[in-house]
């Protein structure tokens, strides 16, 4: 399996727009990896996680390949994960697609409340189901897509944004993508107790980096707590690989000076642009 993370940063990007705190201006000067756009992710170039304002920039400046994705799953409804209007961009006439590629439409999984924004705009744009089918799934019951078992977990986070995060499976590897979530709620650590999975690449939100953000988001100190958990429970061990992700200007370092805390602890630190191989 491989991961792509196309995009890095919470909802303001970084640097953010209209701010000029020291965090936001290090970044412009220095650049390169400092630079984060808004969160998005791609599986083995097939599963697109999350829809945000920035994924035509990620089409321009990582290569991903929107005629080749059929399948996106979507972690909530705030703006930073799912701009639904730009989907409209798929109709015929807006894009003019390869033969077959037109017959293909884009299935989209996400809560039912993620998804009353999509299934809103599909009704007001007129899109048909040719184009693209939305589906919803519910926390803790497993489905298939493109080959893959993605089973939903519940995320400390906006309720009312139908907040899930995901485990993706080819059957071989097991990738923990929880973005955007605080410490696990209680529902997904008996689930996780119950069942078992053993993940080989966990993925964390840490947006308040060194802050200790618990609910909601994460910052190191939470992120570090969740290993511990996960370990204790044996879903993932000594060859499990641990990443943070998901940051914010607000959680007071850029890509460079969190590095070797990141190292420290074990982690490594996603930027815009890095592709894990699983």
């Amino acid at each position: 399996m491989k991961l792509k993370y196309l995009g890095t940063a919470a909802a303001e990007g970084v640097p953010a727009l209209f701010c000029f705190c020291p965090v936001c201006q290090q970044a412009a000067e220095l650049g390169g990896r400092n630079i984060r756009t808004r969160s998005q992710a791609l599986i083995d170039g097939k599963i697109l996680i999350d829809f945000p304002p920035d994924t035509y920039m990620h089409v321009l400046n990582y290569g991903l390949n929107l005629k080749e994705i059929t399948t996106l799953i979507i972690t909530h409804s705030h703006s930073d994960h799912l701009y639904a209007a730009e989907l409209e961009m798929r109709k015929p006439g807006f894009a003019h697609t390869p033969e077959g590629v037109s017959e293909r439409p884009l299935n989209i999984f996400a809560s039912e409340i993620a998804g009353e924004p999509i299934k809103r705009f599909i009704n007001e744009a007129n899109i048909s189901a040719e184009t693209i089918k939305l589906a919803s799934i519910d926390a803790f019951n497993p489905f298939e897509a493109e080959g893959y078992v993605i089973t939903p977990y519940k995320a400390s986070h906006s309720e009312a944004a139908g907040s899930l995060f995901y485990s993706i499976s080819d059957g071989k590897k097991t990738v923990l993508y929880a973005h955007d979530s605080g410490y696990f709620p209680d529902e997904t650590w008996e689930t996780l107790k119950k069942t078992k999975p053993h993940f080989d690449f966990v993925s964390l939100d840490c947006t308040g980096i060194v802050l200790g953000y618990t609910s909601s988001h994460m910052g190191i100190d939470t992120c570090n707590k969740v290993r511990e958990r996960l370990i204790k429970l044996g879903c993932a061990d000594e060859n499990t690989k641990w990443c943070y992700q998901h940051f914010s200007h607000n959680g007071l370092l850029n890509y460079d000076d969190l590095v070797p805390i990141a190292q420290e602890n074990g982690f490594l630190v996603a930027y815009d642009g890095m592709e894990i191989e699983i």
